[in-house]
């Protein structure tokens, strides 16, 4: 395996530090349209479709933080209901009529639906996976 350069270990290391400052700034609206498309769910059903559908493995205090701070806000509501087989009470969570409107004004503006990687001049196989295929 050939080692990378000192500017290919710059590169990686500022990749690493933007992923994370991305994940946290981007859990809440993944969780809002995760909730959204599957409502209603459970925080275990929302946290395993985290992983699927981003790859990302989010510490389960801060995945309960999160929906703690959705629920405060009136953007997520949940009602305990009974297990099936064992009765036991689970949260079952639900997008409120106001978290629909903040998701759909998020969605309006997220970046990624305005561009395609052709529009920034990006034409690498990263890009093309991260924005869609130029022109698209």
């Amino acid at each position: 395996m050939v080692r990378p350069t000192e500017e290919q270990e710059w590169a990686l290391a500022k990749i690493d530090s933007w992923v994370e400052t991305y994940k946290k700034s981007m859990l809440t609206p993944v969780i809002m349209m995760l909730v959204a498309t599957n409502q209603p769910t459970t925080v275990a059903v929302v946290a395993q479709l985290i992983t699927e559908k981003t790859g990302w493995h989010i510490t389960e205090r801060g995945l309960y933080r999160t929906i703690k701070r959705l629920q405060d806000s009136g953007i997520l509501q949940s009602l305990d209901v009974d297990a099936p087989r064992t009765g036991a009470k689970k949260k079952e969570l639900s997008l409120t009529e106001t978290g629909r409107q903040l998701l759909e004004g998020m969605r309006a503006n997220m970046v990624e639906s305005k561009f395609s990687a052709g529009d920034i001049g990006i034409h690498d196989e990263t890009a093309e996976r991260a924005f869609g295929a130029a022109g698209s």
